[in-house]
């Protein structure tokens, strides 16, 4: 679940400049550590807490040394992840150079229908408690919840 407070804001632009606005702001949420990852493949599989943390070492390896090929990475079920470099415009080509025209590269992550699926299918709420303003920058946290739960059991 991803759960939503009510926060507010006064406009300093536009047609509404001055009105005092609300809007759905993202409450902390749980996050799965690699622990709890290594946990779950452990009791799924036959494989160990070694050869599973190995594994996520080794994945890891093998995308970035394919990424700094300029390679994409294709991950079965998940998903692919390319490289993107923007290009500046330029008057003539003879400036089109590595230096003036492109900009630093971007990893771009395309997830398959499953995971794309499992994200539209998050239940969202918003908490109607109590409208927080906008000014500060923490994060809230809910005192109930353990840090060491594993939100997928």
């Amino acid at each position: 679940m991803l759960e939503h407070e009510i926060k507010n804001k006064v406009l300093t632009i536009g047609n509404r400049k001055g009105q005092t606005v609300y809007y759905a702001y993202p409450k902390s949420q749980q996050k799965l550590t690699n622990d709890m990852v290594v946990e779950r493949i452990v009791r799924e599989t036959s494989l160990s807490e070694g050869d599973v943390k190995n594994a996520l070492v080794s994945l890891s390896n093998v995308v970035c040394d394919a990424l700094q090929l300029g390679m994409s990475v294709d991950l079965a079920e998940l998903g692919s992840f390319r490289l993107v470099v923007p290009s500046k415009m330029m008057d003539t080509p003879d400036e089109v150079t590595v230096a003036n025209a492109l900009k630093t590269p971007k990893i771009v992550f395309t997830p398959k229908q499953k995971m794309r699926d499992a994200a539209n299918a998050v239940e969202l709420s918003i908490d109607k408690g109590s409208v927080k303003s906008s000014t500060g920058g923490g994060t809230t946290t809910n005192p109930d919840e353990s840090e060491t739960e594993n939100p997928l059991g």
